[in-house]
């Protein structure tokens, strides 16, 4: 199996961004533009882990996985745009859920995180 390497990692949250095991290329909390609508932020989440994937030479084409978290689940129309602009057919399994985030934004903060698994064929 080799080594695991773990990059971006937040010392202060005690997590990894980007563990990879194997084949497999683990992206955890991957947020952005919080605060911003629902669009921006799941546009946002997806930029963090494309500069993640990009620790390992890969792109969004690699990610074979997602586990999507949203606020609200009315905004799934609105984030599935975004994965077809994002993706471009190349689409990831996916699970999406809805819950609470115990975030220091509070309701107008935190609207999406997105996790996911890519394939490392290197």
């Amino acid at each position: 199996m080799g080594d695991i390497i773990r990059k971006d990692v937040n010392s202060e949250y005690a997590y990894s961004g980007a563990v990879k095991a194997g084949d497999y290329i683990f992206l955890t909390f991957c947020v952005g533009n919080v605060g911003g609508t629902i669009k921006e932020q799941v546009e946002g989440a997806l930029g963090d882990m494309e500069r993640r994937l990009t620790l390992f030479d890969l792109t969004l084409s690699a990610v074979v996985q997602v586990n999507v978290l949203l606020r609200d689940p009315w905004d799934i129309p609105i984030m599935e745009a975004v994965f077809k602009e994002k993706f471009k057919g190349i689409y990831p399994s996916r699970k999406t859920l809805s819950t609470e985030f115990a975030h220091k934004g509070g309701p107008e903060g935190l609207k999406c995180q997105i996790d996911g698994i890519a394939y490392y064929p290197k």
